[in-house]
């Protein structure tokens, strides 16, 4: 019988990544993704804001945290995020998430 090393998740793999560039925004917003994906709600709602503390301008991350506070019932809080992503957006020129944030802020009323 050998001990054959186990093959790392891709939660850990980009776990390692994050440990070692925190600051870099696509590895944590993929980290973030594979949280909310895998049910972590928690984990990916701290990702998120970490992705946030370090790249205010990092429009996907707002709507995708935005997304996530809706569905675990934080109405006030998903409002908040996605009224900071709108203005990232629209400082960016990124009409395509502004809209689909402008949409589901609506939808929260």
């Amino acid at each position: 019988m050998t001990n054959a090393p186990q093959k790392k998740t891709r939660r850990q793999t980009l776990e390692e990544f994050v440990a070692k560039q925190p600051a870099d925004a696509f590895s944590r917003y993929g980290l973030a993704l594979e949280c909310m994906n895998s049910g972590d709600a928690s984990a990916a709602a701290d990702q998120f804001r970490k992705l946030l503390e370090f790249n205010p301008g990092y429009v996907p991350a707002y709507l995708m945290y935005g997304q996530l506070l809706a569905r675990e019932a934080q109405p006030q809080e998903a409002k908040r995020i996605l009224k900071a992503g709108i203005a990232a957006a629209a400082e960016s020129g990124n009409l395509h998430a502004r809209s689909e944030m402008e949409a589901l802020l609506a939808e929260l009323g």
